[in-house]
């Protein structure tokens, strides 16, 4: 497990001569991905759904086919698999990525969180987590969590909304 993790490291700061330097110099789609499957993954296996969502929020935000999305996808899965926490993808894309970048990174997280119609408490924490690592305000991250739930097409279950949106709206 700490091989992989030093590997990542070793590829976000070095990347020459690695497959991943096709998608980004600085490792962040990698980092960026690996997040969004680490989301997908926290209440089981993804469904088909989740993975249909994650291709296509890789394919239309990176500009990606569909064959070098599902390169990235398999990369960033060995990558998430070893990693300890949400800090190594985090500190990747805080200085990879602007202000803008980072919210459309929480954004696509919670496209995601809903895909499958049903918020966990579990999912809820992370996005949150990963948000305040990213410097996005509680504010812009409940803000992206209700413009992405007002986008979805049947009304979602949402068992975290007076739990952590009040804790969250608290700090």
């Amino acid at each position: 497990m700490l091989d992989g993790l030093r590997q990542f490291i070793a590829d976000v700061v070095s990347p020459a001569g690695h497959d991943d330097q096709k998608f980004d110099d600085t490792g962040y789609r990698l980092a960026a991905t690996a997040l969004l499957i680490h989301v997908i993954s926290l209440d089981g296996e993804p469904s088909a759904v989740e993975k249909r969502k994650l291709h296509s929020l890789l394919e239309s935000h990176f500009g990606l086919d569909p064959g070098t999305a599902d390169h990235l996808i398999a990369s960033a899965t060995l990558v998430e698999g070893e990693a300890v926490d949400l800090y190594h993808f985090t500190s990747v894309i805080m200085r990879s990525v602007d202000d803008q970048g980072r919210l459309r990174i929480v954004e696509m997280m919670w496209e995601l969180v809903y895909a499958d119609g049903q918020v966990s408490e579990f999912e809820d924490n992370v996005v949150w987590r990963a948000a305040d690592l990213l410097a996005v305000s509680s504010r812009d991250r409940i803000e992206l969590k209700h413009r992405v739930a007002a986008r979805q097409p049947a009304p979602v279950q949402d068992k975290s909304e007076t739990s952590s949106d009040a804790a969250g709206a608290a700090s």
